[in-house]
């Protein structure tokens, strides 16, 4: 596993967003994890998390990108925090754009906040999580309405490798063959387990033998095979 996947579980953990227990989710669903990257709120630990998705956008992706697309609300501290983040690392000027949840009709006007979408652009999609793909369903016709874009991919920070809507294959997977772009994630959950579950610092394992169990229950019945 690449060093800064490991760090990036490190600071999930460390920032709270990343917690283990008992949790509903949205779905219903019963999940010993729950990741909330709302909890993400300082100077420091945004600008941390811009460098950890521009890494791995530059892994997956490149840097051969017009536009940072993060979806409202959530994604749009992301996508600005990422913009910073690769030009910084890489010496790269990519714009940032997001979408209103209502159409703003005087100033500023349109859907759109920060740069307006032109034809040919090629547009990285940004978010936190996926567990449906629902907000994909809101986002990639916005992006289609406004000019006739090229979406380079999609970059999750935690891929929570469990089945998604469809009961086949997971979440991510569902929006790859639905849209057709590739779908990624910083890290898998199977790398947060497998790397919280050793002894990785003074602190000792990270996943009790109590969590560990847990965890393989949950993922023998919502796993992706």
């Amino acid at each position: 596993m690449e060093k800064y996947k490991k760090e990036f579980i490190d600071f999930m953990v460390d920032s709270h967003v990343l917690r283990f227990g008992d949790f509903t989710l949205k779905s219903g669903r019963k999940s010993p994890f729950f990741m909330n990257a709302g909890l993400y709120q300082t100077g420091s630990e945004l600008m941390k998390l811009g460098e950890f998705y521009a890494r791995a956008i530059h892994d997956v992706y490149g840097l051969e990108f017009d536009v940072l697309f993060g979806p409202a609300y959530k994604g749009i501290p992301l996508a600005v925090a990422t913009t910073i983040a690769i030009s910084s690392l890489y010496g790269r000027d990519v714009r940032y754009s997001a979408n209103r949840k209502e159409i703003k009709d005087h100033g500023d006007t349109g859907i759109l906040l920060g740069a307006k979408l032109h034809d040919g652009d090629r547009v990285v999609i940004i978010e936190d999580v996926t567990t449906s793909g629902a907000s994909m369903a809101e986002t990639v016709p916005i992006l289609r309405a406004q000019a006739d874009v090229d979406i380079t991919g999609l970059m999750v920070s935690l891929n929570r490798c469990e089945l998604g809507m469809g009961g086949r294959v997971s979440a991510l997977e569902e929006i790859r063959e639905k849209y057709g772009f590739p779908t990624n994630a910083i890290v898998s959950m199977d790398e947060v387990v497998e790397y919280l579950g050793k002894s990785n610092d003074e602190r000792g394992p990270l996943l009790d033998e109590s969590m560990k169990k847990t965890l393989k229950a949950y993922y023998d019945e919502y796993g992706v095979k």
